[in-house]
């Protein structure tokens, strides 16, 4: 039974970029520069028959291509921060394209998406880290210049139940090209 989810791949310049952050914070997992990525829309553990369906249906989206911008780091979680992100500016075509993929999955009858969308890399899954830390951290390395890379497709990837963090495997890509 497959995990999947769709997103955006991190061009391999930026990825280098941000694999440079990596480090110095105490209890945090760092995700493999290969592995980083926009997720758009998660799936879940679905079956083969499913996964194929879905993967057919994904072909019908037909968006532009367009920028992506990221710029900045920041934590999620709080005051019991669980990741370090690098910050993607929310576009309109971004935002329409992550509607689509979660109206066409509803349609499949999977749940609604429980979160806000809120766009993002995760460098760092945190565990144990003290909001302290993750401050000192973030003023230290929390300076991300702007970076903009043209999404060009969408992928379906799946990924091996575990802790995350990956690795993910590219299923199929969907061009945008409309």
């Amino acid at each position: 039974m497959p995990r999947l989810f769709t997103g955006l791949e991190i061009p391999s310049d930026i990825s280098e970029k941000l694999s440079s952050l990596r480090g110095g914070l105490p209890g945090a997992r760092w995700i493999d520069p290969e592995n980083y990525h926009v997720t758009l829309r998660f799936i879940g553990d679905i079956d083969g028959l499913a996964a194929n369906e879905i993967a057919s249906t994904l072909f019908r989206i037909n968006r532009k291509p367009f920028e992506v911008e990221l710029q900045g780091l920041q934590s999620f979680g709080g005051k019991k921060p669980r990741a370090v992100v690098a910050c993607v500016v929310p576009s309109r075509p971004l935002m329409e394209l992550q509607s689509e993929l979660e109206r066409l999955m509803q349609r499949f009858g999977l749940d609604p998406e429980g979160r806000k969308f809120i766009p993002h890399v995760t460098l760092a899954r945190l565990r144990d880290a003290s909001d302290r830390d993750v401050a000192d951290y973030l003023s230290l390395r929390g300076y991300f210049p702007k970076r903009t890379f043209m999404a060009s497709r969408f992928v379906l990837f799946s990924s091996r139940t575990s802790v995350g963090g990956g690795p993910y495997v590219v299923e199929a890509p969907y061009a945008l090209s409309a």
